[in-house]
């Protein structure tokens, strides 16, 4: 065990408030594993709110564990609460919020010492779990790793999986994971018998309070008690992968929301309201002056463009807020019409100008480029519309800042057959983005297109992945791209082609509530955008759609 390792485990304990120890004894040992930093796992409510779940239930110790992508050298590998060594647990239960994640996790098992595939490992081995927004969205790609997963929301599915823990964890490993095969929205690849796991939600949303367990500065959203005032969204923006997998849409009431924020305010003076659009909220303006009233400093994840709320605005301005984020998604109205984002060019100007009046910072725009029918002509409008929105603001405090990053199609939307445009196409329209408007003092912030791509196989990968994942001697492309070499295995296979609509998908093993018929209604919808405003002769061919 490295001694750098305990010490900066105890050095971020000591900075903590509300951090649950227990005792070992004659209890059940789960390690929360996040795989990525510290600062980005501390920040993720879904994260904090399983850990609390869990230590609620006096057989269960959870403690939690992280991986530095960047310091791999000073990796814990450990427990931070009791700083032991994760084969020591009973369970490893990973939090995985996104696809590029399961490099970190194959990283995590390879340096403790835990055979990668489920069928290597034996009764001394800790049981591999998993869950999060892109596991109950397609399991396949670690489907030979981890012995079983969580399909949907956790709070309805713990209850069970712990009476099943409880009275089976003496058992063999096969024995348990039948309990656990037969349990809603649990999903053992290794006894799957065809029927679709079926994603489960919390009906009652205010029944479990999702807030902030441990405060610490060291997180993105450092100090900051965070609360989830909704889930779901009802837009139904055609690429969006939230917005399909957390329906309904449910909020909770003002009286518990206030309830949880005053527990906070015991604490820290930020309060983070969280949801997919909190401007939802049907009481949110009421909320944002109730919580002013309190002297709480307010934070909010996005702003939605339409409707928007003066009253949140407001409220946000006179906590000091700094920066404000909205999601115009694509630069020109056809091609929002298309994605079903339905805002205009003019709402985006107005909101713009609203946020300018109150004095905020800057104001963060959030872009993708390679959506399904996108030309050179919606980029072209999207730089356009950025420049309009800089000269609206000129002689204000207000500064646009835009982040751009490539459409990836997600499994359970309707999007999910359509094809990742060709990387030449994303990497000229990124560069043009990035030359057109950084010349003009936009701060353009570029995600990678080449990590974009992989996100892409991993999205709507199947089982064969396990392997390449396997085989990846570090993190990086060139061994990403070996590793696909040596699996007989093709990129473009799984991102940069159409899917069949008939074809048996690998995510089918889940049954996401939302039926396939609906899925190909609202694709036929955005192609029907296509059709009543055709590609001009020059862009043909581009978009991968048409």
């Amino acid at each position: 065990m490295s001694w750098q390792a305990v010490k900066e485990a105890r050095q971020k304990l000591e900075a903590e408030r509300g951090t649950i120890y227990k005792d070992w004894g004659g209890k059940i040992h789960i390690a929360l594993i996040y795989p990525n930093s510290y600062y980005l796992g501390m920040s993720n409510l879904g994260f904090q709110t399983i850990y609390g779940l869990l230590n609620s239930y006096d057989n269960i110790v959870c403690e939690r564990s992280f991986w530095e992508p960047k310091r791999p050298e000073l990796e814990t590998l450990i427990s931070l609460e009791s700083q032991r060594p994760l084969p020591d647990f009973d369970i490893l239960a990973f939090s995985i919020s996104y696809e590029l994640d399961y490099f970190n996790v194959v990283q995590i098992l390879k340096a403790s010492g835990i055979p990668l595939f489920t069928a290597d490992r034996d009764e001394s081995h800790p049981l591999l779990a998993a869950g999060g927004p892109c596991i109950t969205a397609n399991p396949m790609p670690l489907s030979e790793i981890f012995d079983c997963f969580a399909i949907g929301e956790g709070e309805p599915i713990l209850p069970s999986f712990v009476a099943a823990l409880t009275e089976g964890i003496e058992d063999k490993k096969d024995e348990l994971l039948k309990k656990l095969a037969s349990l809603p929205g649990v999903y053992v690849p290794s006894l799957y018998k065809g029927k679709p796991v079926k994603r489960q939600w919390l009906a009652d949303l205010d029944s479990v309070a999702t807030t902030s367990v441990i405060l610490t500065h060291d997180t993105e959203l450092g100090n900051m008690h965070l609360v989830e005032i909704a889930r779901g969204c009802g837009w139904g923006c055609r690429f969006c992968l939230a917005g399909f997998q957390f329906r309904p849409f449910r909020f909770r009431p003002l009286d518990s929301l206030l309830a949880q924020a005053e527990q906070g305010l015991k604490y820290t003076s930020r309060i983070g309201l969280l949801a997919a659009a909190v401007s939802d909220h049907p009481e949110i303006g009421e909320l944002a002056y109730r919580l002013h009233r309190m002297d709480a400093e307010i934070s909010v994840s996005s702003l939605r463009i339409r409707p928007f709320s003066g009253a949140l605005l407001k409220a946000l301005a006179k906590s000091g807020a700094q920066t404000l984020s909205l999601a115009p998604e694509a630069g020109s109205e056809r091609l929002r019409e298309a994605i079903n984002k339905c805002v205009a060019d003019n709402d985006i100007i107005d909101t713009v100008d609203k946020i300018a009046k109150q004095g905020i910072r800057q104001v963060k725009l959030y872009f993708m480029i390679g959506l399904p029918t996108e030309t050179d002509d919606d980029i072209h409008e999207l730089v356009k519309l950025t420049l309009a929105l800089k000269k609206r603001v000129e002689g204000t405090m207000t500064r646009i800042a835009i982040t751009v990053e490539p459409f990836v199609p997600k499994a359970g939307t309707p999007f999910q057959w359509l094809a990742m445009a060709p990387e030449d196409v994303l990497d000229e329209r990124m560069n043009r983005i990035k030359t057109s408007l950084s010349r003009k003092g936009v701060d353009v912030r570029a995600e990678s297109v080449s990590w974009s791509l992989v996100q892409g196989v991993l999205s709507r990968g199947d089982a064969k992945l396990g392997e390449v994942l396997a085989k990846m001697q570090r993190i990086s492309l060139a061994s990403w791209r070996k590793a696909l070499n040596e699996c007989n295995l093709s990129a473009s296979h799984y991102a940069h082609r159409e899917l069949p609509h008939n074809m048996q998908l690998p995510w089918n093993v889940v049954d996401s509530g939302i039926s396939p018929d609906y899925l190909m209604k609202e694709l036929s919808k955005a192609r029907h955008s296509i059709e009543s405003q055709p590609c001009p002769p020059s862009e043909c061919h581009k978009c991968g759609v048409c």
